[in-house]
């Protein structure tokens, strides 16, 4: 799912990406007029996630969230058919929604990825490395307390 989440939604956003969700916050790219996220939903076919009622009623595709607590977001995501599930493989930067890429065990990375990392990605765009660690297990069980 391509998704364009602004400003007042956007502790969803490592959610969202971590589920392999394609996903613009509009905090990272300046976005801030509701007419200017209006024109990236749609030159970018991106479901709009907002708590702004007026906003949503003008985009072409939004999700309409009411909450202001993160996990009871979710839960609102999740009810209107947003899939919310770690994927195995990730594929988007949880930093700045750049690819990511499995790098070979063998490969240098850098000091703060520990040594029983297991698997690593690291993002295209931004350098960022990722590996299933603590974060990963507080996301897991976040997401599960939701479904």
């Amino acid at each position: 799912m391509r998704v364009l989440v602004d400003v007042m939604c956007g502790g969803v956003v490592s959610y969202l990406r971590m589920c392999n969700h394609d996903t613009v916050y509009a905090g990272d790219r300046g976005l801030e007029a509701d007419d200017d996220l209006l024109a990236v939903g749609r030159d970018e076919a991106r479901t709009l996630v907002t708590r702004d009622v007026a906003l949503a009623t003008r985009a072409d595709d939004a999700i309409l969230l009411e909450a202001r607590d993160v996990e009871d977001q979710l839960r609102e995501l999740a009810a209107a058919g947003v899939d919310l599930s770690l994927v195995d493989e990730p594929a988007f930067c949880g930093r700045c929604n750049g690819p990511l890429v499995g790098i070979d065990e063998t490969a240098s990375t850098p000091e703060y990825v520990p040594d029983s990392a297991g698997e690593i990605w690291v993002c295209r765009d931004c350098g960022q490395y990722f590996w299933r660690g603590s974060h990963w297990d507080r996301v897991a069980e976040t997401l599960a307390r939701i479904q």
